[in-house]
C-alpha cells in the first residue's frame, strides 16, 4: 500500500493542472540534476596543468595516459558520438575477457577529422598489462602521449553544429595570438546524457612552441 503522502504525490504528477504537480516536477528535475552533477565531480579526470590563460583560451599540458579507443565510421556521422560511446562503454561495463568492470572517467574525447575516433581515459591505477582485453575488435587499448592542448570551454548540450562553431572560435583565437597548432580538433564531454545543469564541454587542439 502507498502512504497518504505517496498517493498525494502520484495524484499531483498525474493531474498536471495542479500547481503542486508543476512544483514537484521542477524540484525532481533539479534534484536529479544536482545529484548527477555531484557524481560527475567525483569521477577521475586527467591531471592536466594550466600553463597559460589568454582570455577564454586555456593552454594545458597533459600527461601520457592509457585509453580505450574506437574508430567512428564517417558513414554514421549523425550518430557517431552515441555509437562510439556505446562501443567503449561496453568494454568498461564488462565486455572484456574477464567480464571486469572498469571505473568510468571523464572526459569522453572525440578526435575529429577524416579519421575520427573516440576514447576514454583508463583509471591511473592500471598499467596496460593489467587491463583486460576487449571482446570487441572495435576497441583498442593504447597509450596517448603527453601533449599540450589549447582549450575553449562551453556549457549546455553539445551538437555537431555547436562543436564546429567553437572549433572555429578556437582556431581564430590561436591565429590572433600567433599560436601554432597541429593535428585534428578534439571534443571533450564531461557529463552523462541525462545531466541537465552544470554541463561542461570543451574543444581543443594540440599546440607547439608554447612558453610557460
Amino acid at each position: 500500500m502507498f502512504s497518504k503522502q505517496t498517493n498525494l504525490i502520484l495524484f499531483c504528477l498525474i493531474d498536471m493542472k495542479n500547481p503542486m504537480a508543476i512544483l514537484l516536477l521542477v524540484l525532481l528535475i533539479v534534484g536529479v540534476g544536482i545529484l548527477f552533477a555531484f557524481k560527475t565531480e567525483q569521477i577521475e579526470m586527467p591531471a592536466y596543468k594550466v600553463v597559460k590563460r589568454i582570455g577564454e583560451l586555456e593552454i594545458r599540458t597533459y600527461p601520457k595516459m592509457l585509453v580505450a579507443q574506437t574508430s567512428l565510421a564517417e558513414s554514421a556521422k549523425e550518430q557517431r558520438m552515441s555509437n562510439g560511446f556505446r562501443t567503449i562503454a561496453g568494454y568498461i561495463f564488462g565486455s572484456n575477457e574477464r567480464n571486469q568492470k572498469i571505473a568510468m572517467t571523464a572526459p569522453v574525447v572525440m578526435k575529429m577529422g577524416d579519421s575520427a575516433s573516440m576514447y576514454f581515459m583508463m583509471p591511473k591505477e592500471y598499467t596496460i598489462a593489467e587491463l583486460p582485453q576487449p571482446n570487441s575488435k572495435q576497441v583498442l587499448i593504447q597509450e596517448e602521449a603527453s601533449k599540450t592542448l589549447a582549450v575553449i570551454r562551453f556549457s549546455g548540450f553539445s551538437s555537431e553544429n555547436k562543436i564546429a562553431e567553437y572549433c572555429e572560435k578556437l582556431a581564430a583565437a590561436l591565429a590572433k595570438n600567433n599560436i601554432q597548432s597541429k593535428g585534428a580538433f578534439l571534443y571533450m564531454g564531461y557529463n552523462a546524457p541525462w545531466d541537465v545543469i552544470n554541463r561542461r564541454n570543451e574543444v581543443a587542439i594540440e599546440v607547439i612552441n608554447i612558453e610557460e
